[in-house]
């Protein structure tokens, strides 16, 4: 996806999924917005791939244009998996015995490992991590990457997991650890943002470690 999708965008997809499309004068009208808002909203979302636009009208004349959600449109509607991530990690913490729990959670971070090593081939560390925050970008993870004394650090400016790890930080051990094993380097969670930080920041690398360790 090019960028986050805003509340408001949200809203307006569902408004318009249960319009079933229309021109840009039916959406207003349907919203009670300026045909120049929805004009806007509709090239916005549009080139996020989530609006498809069909050329109608029959005989001379001008035709008009009719908007109706893309099948991607369809799909980020139903892709609001929260309560179901909640319920499912509590389940999964609560597995007895520990040993079946254990088991269930490397299953969990071996997909996670899989789901990110496919892109990352690098053979230094800072390639890696660039590969890394480029997956986790193409994910929907608003990461950047940055250096402290030569070592990548990852930044996540927005937690994917918040009300999760507000009752659960193992989600973001579990994070961590994922990280490390795709990386092929520890990762320490330096900052927080359930603590206050202005971002989850994930140091990559012993601090410690020499410079030339950087290339491999």
């Amino acid at each position: 996806m090019l960028a986050a999708l805003e509340p408001k965008d949200r809203e307006f997809l569902q408004r318009l999924n249960r319009l079933g499309g229309g021109t840009i004068q039916e959406i207003g009208d349907d919203l009670g917005v300026t045909a120049t808002a929805v004009r806007l909203r509709l090239n916005r979302l549009q080139g996020m791939g989530l609006i498809d636009r069909e050329a109608v009208g029959e005989g001379r004349g001008r035709p008009c244009h009719y908007y109706s959600l893309s099948q991607n449109g369809l799909k980020e509607l139903g892709e609001n998996y929260a309560e179901l991530a909640m319920t499912l990690w509590r389940a999964v913490r609560n597995l007895e015995p520990p040993e079946l729990r254990e088991q269930v959670m490397d299953q969990v971070r071996k997909e996670l490992v899989r789901r990110y090593r496919n892109t990352v081939h690098g053979a230094s560390l800072t390639e890696r991590s660039r590969e890394l925050r480029e997956g986790l970008s193409h994910h929907g993870f608003d990461v950047d990457l940055e250096f402290s004394n030569e070592l990548p650090v990852l930044k996540g400016n927005n937690c994917p997991y918040l009300e999760l790890a507000s009752s659960d930080s193992g989600i973001c051990e579990l994070e961590q650890a994922v990280f490390a094993e795709v990386l092929g380097a520890p990762v320490h969670l330096s900052q927080c943002q359930l603590e206050g930080g202005s971002c989850c920041e994930f140091q990559v690398g012993d601090q410690l470690q020499p410079k030339a360790a950087l290339v491999e």
